[in-house]
């Protein structure tokens, strides 16, 4: 597993749409869902690696396959 640098939070919504989520709402975050998980998304840029990782792994991603769809 690669690592994953820090991603502006509208590249990270792209790219988990094209994984199959959608934007619930947004405010000072994004909210995004799959009908089965939901993510919270910072509007930072970029969202800090940390986080950005943690995002990818609650979506049920591996750090290779968010890359490949960034």
């Amino acid at each position: 597993m690669g690592k994953l640098p820090g991603v502006a939070h509208l590249h990270a919504v792209r790219a988990l749409e094209r994984a199959g989520f959608q934007v619930v709402r947004q405010g000072k975050h994004i909210v995004m869902s799959n009908g089965q998980r939901i993510l919270t998304i910072p509007r930072h840029n970029p969202v800090n690696a940390y986080t950005m990782a943690g995002i990818v792994r609650d979506a049920g991603l591996s750090i290779d396959q968010f890359r490949d769809l960034l």
